[in-house]
């Protein structure tokens, strides 16, 4: 009896031992792996940012637009109504510094009084010598026919008497058709020299009058009804009293359509190739978690820029939110999910279960039966956390999440037409020791 049972526990240690081989075969400790299934569905790859409501179309609340021909190149808001305050059309926005603006406006109310001086002395003195030419040209006239009267009276007298009188005559009329003459140019001259001054005073007139309008616009008020919103500025900061406004852009805050909202956000340059207009757009908001908003992305930019406290170049895209929300405010931080690309029925694994060998083939360890198989896989789009594999998976299979260990050095599987392609590429492509010979000889 005490036979019988010492057999049985000898054969009970066989089989367990047996099992625990057979189980554990070459690859000690891959109990220890963590396992997972292959899943099978749809796949969606989606890049998430973080962006910021704003209004699709505003009206622009603008400072004074003309400065610059002034050589004024920035402005200092002194004072502006808070943000989100609703005015209605033609009231007061914010009033700007206007002193270095008041200078220059008194140095042309200066220029003006010097321009209207001259046009008024330059009038009183034409008008003086035109009366003293024409009181010339009377006293003229009345030689001549003093002349002609002389004349007259000497035909008695002796002969050089008469022609004495006759050159005198003939002086004086000379001298009367020179006066008209000269009485002429001197009437152009002075017409010409009032039009000088005179353009010269309008010219300086209308400079004022201009100054005098833009000095108006140093009190900002609203174009249209709305909500005040403040501008952006370089840093895109919101700008506020204190703040400068450039001449180049000279706005002071935006009256937004809330009616039709967007979200701009920025996607880095290694994912923005995938991003394309038209895409939808699943949007939430910071403010209200519960939310879930639906958009489209309708544009990309085509040049990077680097955003302020980051060394990564992104690309600003524009996601137009769906239908009308009257909790939408701009300035609302979004968070923003763009499917980039949805697969329907496809088979798809961990990123952590996929592994590389020389930069070119991709594989995974999968269970084979009592086996564990280093498996070549193709592998298709990619999320963040999932791989499509178009080759070398079944629906049914379990795979491991890491590296067996005992396996690293596990022979591949290779795929057949994978690995008959590059067997030929490896012909066709010469080796290291036949370069080496071919450079000998």
């Amino acid at each position: 009896m005490q036979r019988r049972n010492l057999l049985i526990g000898a054969g009970v240690v066989v089989v367990l031992a047996v099992g625990y081989f057979v189980v554990k075969g070459d690859n000690s400790g891959e109990v220890s792996a963590i396992m997972a299934p292959v899943k099978q569905g749809e796949f969606r790859v989606e890049i998430e940012t973080t962006g910021e409501l704003e209004a699709k179309n505003s009206v622009k609340i603008l400072g004074p637009q003309s400065l610059r021909n002034f050589q004024i190149w920035q402005v200092t808001i002194q004072n502006i109504v808070s943000e989100g305050t609703v005015v209605k059309k033609g009231d007061w926005v914010a009033t700007l510094d206007r002193s270095e603006f008041q200078n220059k406006f008194s140095a042309k109310q200066i220029e003006l009084d010097k321009a209207s001086s001259k046009f008024n002395q330059t009038q009183l003195d034409t008008t003086l010598q035109m009366r003293q030419s024409r009181d010339e040209l009377i006293n003229l006239k009345y030689a001549v026919e003093e002349s002609e009267i002389v004349l007259e009276q000497s035909k008695f007298e002796p002969p050089a008497t008469i022609k004495q009188v006759e050159i005198n005559l003939d002086k004086s009329k000379r001298a009367y058709d020179q006066a008209v003459e000269n009485y002429k140019i001197k009437k152009k001259q002075n017409i010409e020299k009032m039009r000088e001054v005179n353009a010269e005073l309008r010219k300086v007139q209308s400079e004022f009058e201009g100054m005098t309008k833009v000095l108006e616009t140093f009190n900002v008020l609203a174009p249209e009804d709305g909500m005040v919103i403040y501008e952006k500025g370089w840093d895109g900061k919101p700008i506020k009293a204190g703040s400068q406004i450039q001449m180049w852009e000279p706005t002071v805050a935006t009256l937004p359509d809330l009616t039709t909202m967007v979200s701009k956000t920025y996607v880095n340059e290694v994912d923005v190739r995938k991003v394309k207009p038209g895409q939808p757009v699943e949007v939430g908001l910071d403010a209200y978690p519960d939310k879930k908003l639906k958009g489209l992305v309708t544009s990309v930019a085509n040049v990077g820029e680097q955003r302020p406290n980051s060394d990564a170049k992104v690309f600003e895209v524009m996601v137009q939110i769906d239908g009308t929300d009257p909790t939408l405010r701009p300035s609302m931080t979004t968070s923003n999910k763009i499917v980039t690309n949805v697969q329907d029925s496809v088979l798809y694994v961990p990123l952590e279960s996929l592994h590389s060998q020389f930069d070119s083939i991709t594989y995974i360890f999968k269970k084979n039966g009592i086996k564990t198989v280093k498996q070549e896989v193709v592998v298709g789009a990619t999320n963040a956390n999932s791989a499509v594999i178009l080759e070398g998976i079944n629906a049914s299979d379990r795979i491991y999440l890491s590296i067996p260990p005992g396996l690293e050095e596990q022979e591949i599987n290779l795929l057949p037409h994978l690995n008959g392609k590059r067997n030929k590429k490896d012909k066709e492509e010469p080796t290291p020791a036949s370069v080496a010979k071919v450079t000998a000889n």
